[in-house]
């Protein structure tokens, strides 16, 4: 990391020719568009394109490359996939999909991150630390948000086929514009894949829809569809699992939006909207009838804001959300309950200089079930030598309601606990970005520190165990961050974090947290439409628990290298190869799941 941050900043004088770079505009610190140079938040942005240029294939892949954000899977291509960012637990950190959550405590994420796409007209923000002053429960590691972007320009569409190892066969269609006050983008992708192990197989078929209509200069209305069904074939941990397990997932979410004009000061957002997720796991049994558990998650979301210019140095953002969601689980715990939530948050900007941005915020949740909660924010963000550089820091708090499981959840050998409280989080962070002339060079250096409190275990010293507020746990560290062109024309960036991850009470380090993570990409134009681009991956040592002895261990630290290629034929027509896993590493993400050797991988492009 130090001696790529030399290299950017020694070429910085020889990369005046490269195109002028844009600091990316982000919806998720604010809830309102906004320059990332002006927010006191951490964040991350990806877009579509770039997981496109890089031919990265899931939500998951996407995330690779953003600082603090580890994510591992339990299988191969398709698996549930966890996410631990910034050290938080994998059910405290929220997604968003269009503008409205995707997973709480009853519904999962894992199988929508590893199986869903990214599409070419997506963008992906992250927002890093404790965020539920704007959006509630489950905010408390940060907020992963996955946006349908409106359809622009003259209308265009595109096919791809794509072939390769493990009896991989993946299939893209896009289309996307505008006409008149109208918008549309469009995309659906197909895919089968046997993996690299007996009884792995995965298909999956995504789909993502948003249109929009300017119906006057004052009201913009819209719409978006995203969904996936998948199947995978889940034959679990080497030496422990079993080779006829499988689980099928269907996901789908569903908005209306409109934005308004009020008055010359006043705007309104508004988001109405919906999930249905069906989960399956199948568990067949020979000779008799197969284990069938089946999970569904229903939700309904009203998301309204009014933003309003109090004086010209200050803008405040307040609003509600109403949500309804029941979950039905014939498994562990037996549950068929209903619960509704009401929260009301107000967030202020000031801008009590030109280059000094200010913001805090309170937010308060009420639940049918456990009660309420309060959290509150505040950011900082100074622009200093023209704007070069930027400190920011943040102070946050956040929530994690308990599972209905946690509440209500009923077994001969486990009972809930209608009293407990909601898991809390207080955490901050301070940083300091730099913007070379143009931001051809971003560099970002965060240190960060979140505390838990009433973190909900299993208390298995009492029959029939239960579910209590017990343990308190700490995360720390610092995240680095960098892009830049070398040379006026390589595209590099990299990202390194070094995380400590502590049990408090217990005295013991998290599982799955690794101390040292490394990440990178490389990527050039060479001309005449051949460009050629490489990435590297390291994650380091961390306790985990074996997959046959259930003890707890230390796993080893491995590294992963791809590379990738495209040659553009024509000006509808292109090839692609990639090639992951290219040194052919044994290594497990989680300990007894074997991931992919080395996969060679073509694609045809057509565009329209």
């Amino acid at each position: 990391m130090i001696v790529a941050a030399s290299a950017a900043v020694a070429v910085a004088a020889r990369a005046q020719n490269a195109p002028l770079q844009l600091a990316p505009v982000v919806v998720v610190a604010t809830r309102l568009p906004e320059s990332s140079a002006n927010i006191g938040t951490a964040v991350d942005a990806v877009s579509g394109a770039d997981v496109e240029r890089e031919q990265l294939s899931s939500f998951a892949d996407a995330l690779s490359g953003v600082p603090g954000a580890p994510a591992f899977a339990t299988g191969q291509i398709g698996a549930a996939t966890s996410l631990f960012l910034r050290g938080s637990n994998s059910d405290q950190t929220l997604f968003l999909v269009d503008g409205i959550r995707m997973n709480d405590p009853n519904a999962d994420y894992g199988n929508f991150l590893g199986g869903a796409r990214i599409f070419p007209a997506d963008s992906v923000e992250i927002a890093h630390g404790p965020q539920s002053t704007l959006y509630g429960g489950e905010a408390v590691g940060g907020v992963v948000s996955l946006r349908s972007n409106p359809g622009a320009g003259a209308p265009s569409e595109s096919v791809s086929v794509e072939a390769g190892s493990f009896g991989t066969v993946d299939g893209v269609v896009t289309a996307q514009g505008a006409e008149g006050t109208w918008g549309y983008n469009l995309a659906a992708a197909g895919m089968e894949t046997n993996n690299d192990r007996p009884d792995n197989a995965f298909d999956s078929v995504n789909v993502a829809l948003r249109l929009d209509d300017q119906v006057s200069k004052y009201l913009s209305v819209g719409a978006t569809l995203r969904g996936l069904d998948e199947r995978y074939d889940d034959p679990g941990a080497e030496l422990a699992g079993d080779p006829y397990d499988y689980e099928r997932e269907s996901n789908w979410l569903g908005t209306v939006f409109a934005d308004a004009r009020l008055t010359e000061l006043i705007s309104s957002h508004l988001i109405i909207g919906g999930q249905e997720r069906r989960f399956t796991t199948v568990v067949p049994a020979p000779g008799e009838p197969s284990d069938i558990t089946l999970v569904k998650n229903d939700r309904g979301v009203v998301d309204w804001q009014l933003t309003g210019q109090v004086t010209e140095h200050n803008v405040l953002t307040a609003g509600t959300t109403i949500e309804t969601d029941s979950t039905f689980d014939n498994g562990f715990g037996d549950i068929d309950k209903h619960q509704a939530l009401i929260g009301v948050f107000a967030d202020d900007e000031w801008t009590p200089l030109p280059n000094l941005h200010l913001t805090g915020g309170l937010r308060r949740d009420d639940y049918d079930t456990f009660g309420d909660a309060t959290t509150g924010r505040a950011t900082l963000a100074w622009l200093v030598a023209d704007g070069s550089l930027k400190l920011r820091g943040s102070y946050g708090t956040g929530f994690n309601a308990p599972s209905f499981l946690d509440l209500y959840g009923k077994d001969p050998s486990f009972v809930g606990n209608p009293a407990l409280a909601p898991e809390r989080s207080r955490g901050w962070d301070g940083g300091i970005d730099y913007y070379a002339p143009g931001n051809v060079t971003t560099l970002s250096v965060t240190g960060f520190q979140t505390d838990y409190d009433d973190l909900i275990i299993d208390n298995f010293n009492v029959f029939p165990a239960t579910t209590e507020n017990v343990e308190s746990a700490r995360t720390r560290g610092v995240e680095l961050s960098l892009k830049t062109v070398l040379f006026g024309a390589v595209n590099a960036k990299a990202a390194y974090t070094y995380l400590e991850a502590d049990n408090l009470t217990e005295g013991i380090p998290l599982l799955r947290r690794p101390r040292n993570s490394l990440g990178g990409d490389l990527w050039e134009d060479l001309g005449r439409g051949y460009s050629l681009g490489a990435g590297a991956s390291y994650v380091g040592r961390r306790p985990d628990v074996d997959a046959v002895t259930f003890a707890t261990i230390e796993d080893p630290g491995y590294a992963v290298v791809r590379v990738y290629a495209a040659c553009r034929l024509t000006r509808q027509l292109a090839l692609k190869l990639r090639v992951e896993n290219a040194l052919d590493r044994s290594y497990e993400p989680v300990n007894g799941y074997p991931q992919p050797g080395r996969g060679v991988f073509g694609s045809l492009e057509m565009r329209f």
